[in-house]
């Protein structure tokens, strides 16, 4: 992602086209993960879902290699997405059974994820100082063609069904502190688009070189690490909500910073440290506040809403919007409309998202 604009303008694209094109990447996280969710829910089986996923994304994406027209780049990314965005969900769901009553360790298991992008971001960033941005979609092949493989070794026991009283998912839309917390996530992402789709062309814009530029992602993202591997302290002693809280504050900062500051590299090096809030902490305890609401068989409805609200809906309506606004009125604005969206979010969230986390069990 941090460098798949970068090899949508080296195409010709303009500004909206790639807001456009990485809003319909998003985009099917609408509905994709909430179909595949249901299939999981009813049928179980959620590692051949992973499997098959997997696989078909990889297969689709081949088609990127042949023609880089607009239509022909949009169509490839909505299939492309539909399938990917099928496996996320449910592979959350697989990690959380794994862990039973410990689910607030999942943030020591999803700290490889994080690994796993410092080491692409740095090396691409590196290979791009040699390379033109072609090797990108080369890369995410790759990248795709490994996940598949690895997934068959995930035994489908892993997967199975948790009996445990359960409330419909109509009733539990109908609450507000669900509606108030898919309300925070929509715009927490939204807030979002001009990061993951700009900030590697803003920072070229301001005399950054490629290689410094992944560093700067990857910085960010050791940040997230770091937070993981505490997160499963600090859920049992802070609560979701009030995590969730600072989370959206520290964002909105974030924001504000990298708008009025961007030939300032200290200014953004702390900027990109707080990657641990605006995605650490924040996805961390969005999982577990999901994984307490939603139980039995909503668990995989209920991961698929999450990511469809926020990942898919907010994600591609900021993305879209910030492709708009980039050239006029700005980047500055850009990024003054994602903090405001989570100045929003903090709003609603402390108003309506009140829920008791005291029977959280800390652990050492």
């Amino acid at each position: 992602m941090p460098y798949w604009s970068l090899y949508l303008k080296w195409e010709g694209f303009s500004a909206s086209d790639i807001g456009e094109l990485t809003a319909i990447l998003l985009a099917s996280r609408i509905i994709a993960p909430n179909v595949w969710g249901w299939i999981a829910d009813h049928h179980g089986q959620r590692m051949r879902i992973v499997r098959f996923a997997s696989f078909a994304a990889t297969l689709v994406f081949t088609a990127i290699f042949f023609n880089q027209s607009y239509l022909w780049v949009a169509a490839t990314l909505l299939l492309f997405s539909f399938f990917w965005n099928a496996s996320l969900p449910q592979f959350e769901v697989t990690t959380l059974q794994h862990l039973g009553e410990h689910s607030h360790h999942y943030s020591k298991v999803r700290v490889w994820g994080s690994i796993g992008f410092i080491v692409i971001v740095m090396a691409l960033g590196w290979l791009l100082e040699f390379f033109d941005p072609s090797i990108v979609p080369i890369a995410l092949f790759l990248s795709t063609a490994g996940i598949w493989l690895v997934s068959l070794s995930v035994p489908e026991s892993a997967s199975r069904h948790m009996s445990l009283t359960q409330v419909s998912l109509k009733t539990l839309l109908k609450r507000p502190a669900v509606i108030a917390f898919l309300l925070m996530c929509f715009l927490m992402q939204a807030s979002h688009g001009p990061y993951y789709t700009f900030y590697t062309i803003y920072l070229e814009e301001n005399g950054y070189g490629r290689g410094l530029i992944g560093q700067l992602w990857a910085l960010g993202v050791f940040a997230e690490v770091i937070i993981f591997l505490f997160m499963h302290r600090w859920l049992p002693k802070f609560g979701l909500r009030y995590v969730l809280l600072v989370s959206l504050l520290l964002s909105a900062g974030r924001w504000l910073l990298i708008a009025l500051f961007p030939q300032n590299l200290p200014v953004l090096t702390f900027a990109q440290l707080l990657h641990a809030a605006s995605y650490g902490t924040y996805h961390a305890a969005a999982i577990a506040w999901v994984h307490r609401h939603f139980t039995g068989k909503t668990q995989g409805r209920g991961q698929a809403l999450y990511s469809s609200v926020s990942f898919g809906a907010g994600g591609a309506l900021g993305s879209l919007i910030s492709g708009y606004l980039w050239l006029t009125p700005g980047p500055m604005w850009t990024y003054f409309l994602a903090a405001m969206a989570c100045v929003i979010a903090f709003a609603i969230s402390y108003v309506w998202l009140k829920e008791d986390d005291s029977h959280i069990k800390a652990e050492p």
